[in-house]
């Protein structure tokens, strides 16, 4: 799977920006990436309905990586189309800024990948993953639940964005494209 390693440039979108607002550099959407601790996944089911879940993500190396069992609706949806939208901000209407990243989901099965993204899911949200397997698998069952020997190994994905929209919320408000 290609990996962004040049920083794009933003375009601001006139149409849907305050007369006084400007693009917004790269390192902003980079913040909000390291700052979130859950974001939003849109897949398409088989039959088209679309399908959202909340689920913790990381930047590495140019792309959003998630994880998910095989046989959550989500890893399904992936098995038809790779096509998905991954978003992240506030909830606020006011101030902050909401991250929209499209691209396609390609599986990581690269054992020494895995084991630094495993580390990436410890040091950020304490969740204790292991590489196994091609995948991740829980180390504790404080975070597993009750089920812990049932778990089996979680999918891992990254995201190489295609297009990313940052809107900046407050004053001034904006709309800024990323294209890659």
């Amino acid at each position: 799977m290609a990996q962004t390693t040049t920083v794009p440039i933003g375009e601001l979108d006139a149409r849907f920006s305050d007369p006084a607002a400007i693009a917004l550099p790269w390192t902003d959407v980079l913040e909000v990436f390291e700052a979130s601790e859950i974001f939003w996944l849109s897949t398409v089911r088989r039959d088209g309905r679309p399908h959202v879940t909340p689920l913790p993500a990381v930047w590495f190396e140019g792309a959003l990586h998630f994880c998910t069992g095989p046989e959550e609706q989500k890893a399904k949806n992936l098995q038809a189309n790779d096509h998905v939208v991954l978003t992240t901000g506030t909830s606020t209407f006011k101030a902050g800024l909401d991250v929209v990243v499209e691209g396609r989901a390609g599986r990581v099965t690269d054992e020494p990948l895995l084991q630094c993204l495993a580390a990436m899911w410890q040091a950020k949200l304490d969740w204790p993953f292991e590489a196994a397997d091609g995948g991740f698998r829980e180390r504790s069952s404080e975070v597993a639940g009750a089920d812990f020997e049932a778990r089996g190994v979680a999918h891992v994905f990254a995201v190489a964005p295609t297009k990313v929209l940052a809107f900046g919320k407050g004053d001034p408000f904006s709309q800024t494209r990323f294209r890659f």
